[in-house]
């Protein structure tokens, strides 16, 4: 196919026309940030999905469970969005044709992202991850703000697929990594995985994803692939489209991916570190660089104290799974402490960049967490240092790891659950819809953690106690 990246519908109909395009795959993002949709036939998509002459497509619908599912699907009870009681009716995904593009990797499929509303009255669902950043988008733009946010995936790649792993119960999976050391920026052992790395790299960038590069990672198997800074809603698309894809491509060539936070306790986790940065809505010039200490703006001062205020009440936000707090280990490169500091990697929040360039890096989220929640955590955080004029105040020198009389990121999904309960912030800025929403939906995982006797206990207390 000739055509690749981003496409109008006067092109996809182009293509479907001559059979270059036979299926689009229309898809919204869930609560765990996966995609949900269906596959529907090219010609259809153009008649009826989008509609035609200007008329109202009329998108596709869906069961409103699907927001309100855990991982393994399950349907939880005490949801206020989508319940037993009422049914579980339908939802209305609606496409966003900004978002329309070719995935190279699957054969004649183009794919576009949705925003959810409700199919009787067209209202935006406001659980709803998209919905969710959109809002937080609309706070900043009455401020004058446009956020732009880059994210940073890690994973960890497997030379073996992926219903191999699962039969197996994952144990083992150090056998299957696809190296054997630390490959931290090195070239000879990522030139092994390059048939995998090469293959995202180029698969995104056919996808109209602005790939920078990929790296090796601080531990065996384990790797990196960037993509460009963007808008907070592009960025975080990305991310999504990124995300799904590169497993659909492992999956293609016999391999597995994994974003859990921390597939080995004794390996570093998988980040997912987010850098934001604040600009005028008006001219799209750049507001976090100034006259003060270390050349930062005072507006941008207190976008640095909102996070520092509140990214503890928000780690549920940065870490959704019991796994994800397995990360958060001494020297492991997961920070543990929230604060800030120059360019250093043992801190929370790492000031880096300079000029145009300038940002904060948070190192707390996990590649585990669903980004447009994340986002929206940040700029509620950020927001809520502007509009209170928060000040970082000094930055944190030394190691870390080591500081004293300093916040903690929460050591457990049970503490984070309790800190998002008692958020204030949590309530007012994101709403009351969604704060109940995603504090239920972290319950219902704690709950399912305690419903399992893992071999860990087995191994331990079977015959010794």
């Amino acid at each position: 196919m000739s055509v690749t990246g981003v496409i109008d519908l006067s092109t996809l109909d182009r293509l479907v026309e001559a059979d270059e395009i036979d299926t689009v795959v229309v898809a919204f993002v869930d609560i765990q940030g996966r995609l949900m949709g269906k596959r529907v036939t090219g010609r259809f998509f153009l008649d009826h999905v989008v509609g035609r002459d200007g008329a109202p497509g009329e998108g596709i619908e869906a069961c409103d469970y699907l927001l309100t599912v855990d991982v393994e699907m399950n349907v939880l009870d005490g949801f206020e969005f989508a319940t037993w009681e009422r049914g579980y009716g339908d939802l209305r995904a609606r496409p966003d044709l900004a978002t329309l593009r070719v995935t190279p990797w699957i054969d004649r499929t183009a794919l576009v992202l949705c925003d959810v509303v409700d199919s009787s009255t067209d209202a935006p669902v406001t659980v709803s991850p998209r919905q969710l950043l959109a809002a937080q988008l609309s706070r900043a733009a009455e401020h004058g703000l446009m956020v732009k946010f880059g994210s940073e995936l890690e994973f960890f790649a497997y030379d073996a697929p992926y219903d191999t792993l699962a039969r197996s119960g994952y144990r083992d999976l150090a056998d299957h990594t696809s190296s054997w050391y630390n490959l931290d920026y090195h070239v000879l052992q990522t030139t092994k995985d390059e048939p995998l790395l090469r293959a995202l790299r180029n698969g995104m960038l056919g996808a109209g994803l602005p790939v920078e590069f990929s790296k090796g990672e601080a531990a065996p198997g384990q790797h990196e692939l960037n993509l460009r800074y963007s808008d907070a809603l592009s960025m975080a698309d990305h991310h999504t489209i990124y995300k799904n894809g590169a497993k659909e491509i492992a999956w293609s060539q016999d391999k597995a991916i994994t974003f859990m936070a921390k597939p080995s306790i004794d390996q570093p986790g998988s980040s997912c570190h987010i850098h934001s940065s604040i600009w005028s809505l008006d001219d799209d010039r750049p507001l976090c660089p100034g006259d003060g200490d270390h050349h930062m703006s005072p507006v941008f001062r207190q976008w640095l104290g909102g996070l520092l205020a509140h990214s503890r009440e928000l780690s549920l936000c940065f870490a959704p799974y019991v796994n994800s707090y397995k990360r958060y280990q001494p020297d492991s490169w997961a920070p543990t402490a929230i604060v800030w500091s120059p360019d250093n990697r043992t801190c929370g929040l790492r000031l880096v960049g300079h000029g145009a360039g300038m940002r904060v890096e948070s190192r707390i989220p996990g590649a585990d967490c669903n980004p447009y929640v994340a986002f929206a955590a940040v700029i509620a955080a950020g927001l809520d240092g502007i509009e209170r004029g928060l000040d970082c105040g000094d930055p944190y020198v030394g190691n870390g790891y080591q500081a004293d009389d300093v916040e903690r990121i929460p050591s457990t999904l049970v503490e984070a659950i309790e800190l998002f309960e008692g958020s204030e912030l949590a309530r007012t800025a994101l709403g009351e819809d969604v704060h109940f929403h995603l504090l239920h939906s972290a319950r219902e995982e704690w709950k399912a953690a305690n419903n399992v006797v893992t071999e860990w206990e087995l191994r331990r207390n079977f015959e010794r106690i």
